[in-house]
């Protein structure tokens, strides 16, 4: 097993940078939306920005949510509390306060077992805000770095469009670094699950808040 191999398969987090599925099944598809609205599809964009297309690795998912729009959206975007329902996520702390926009910052944790190969560390993640439409979309931009693995960039954007009782919320992410691309299969193997299930968690968070539920 690669040192890359051996650290990612350790690693869970399930925030989206990073995950790993090694013991857990990813969520199945959501439901597909009732509304006679279009739905998008395609890429996933935020003022027509969307990930870094030149890296090998990307992913791309969507759930649907059955709460009001302001839940999602406010769930979602209220970055200091992201520990309280996300199963991955250590600390999460803005830097700035107020509505998220471009040129916000934020700084966010995960811890990472020890392998065979890297000892137990703790990843750090800073992220800036690169575009914002409120109650639409969101993209942001940074590293990941920890002892023994490490991501150059990622570029993670989120759009958030009402349908019949709910909201359907796409992702999709890139990661860059020649860690990672070094071993690009095993890499989208084990980090492309971080996408569903950070939209599970945010689904069951946002209907159990909800006021329809």
């Amino acid at each position: 097993m690669t040192r890359t191999r051996s650290a990612l398969t350790a690693l869970a987090l399930g925030t989206g940078l990073l995950a790993v599925a090694a013991c857990q099944s990813a969520p199945t598809g959501a439901p597909a939306p009732t509304s006679t609205a279009a739905v998008p599809t395609g890429a996933v964009t935020c003022g027509g920005n969307g990930i870094n297309t030149a890296t090998k690795l990307s992913h791309r998912t969507e759930t649907r949510i059955n709460a009001p729009l302001s839940t999602v959206w406010e769930t979602q975007t209220s970055i200091d509390g992201w520990p309280s329902w996300q199963k991955a996520v250590a600390t999460a702390k803005r830097a700035d306060s107020g509505a998220l926009r471009p040129g916000s910052k934020f700084e966010w944790t995960s811890p990472a077992p020890a392998t065979a190969t890297t000892p137990a560390t703790t990843l750090n993640i800073t992220s800036t805000v690169l575009d914002v439409k409120e109650r639409e979309c969101v993209r942001w931009r940074g590293p990941a770095i920890g002892q023994g693995l490490s991501i150059d960039e990622g570029v993670h954007v989120w759009t958030f469009t009402e349908v019949d009782g709910g909201v359907l919320v796409r992702t999709e992410e890139s990661w860059a670094g020649p860690q990672l691309e070094a071993d690009p299969a095993t890499s989208i193997t084990y980090l492309a699950p971080g996408l569903d299930f950070w939209l599970a968690d945010l689904k069951a968070t946002a209907e159990a808040r909800s006021p329809q539920k």
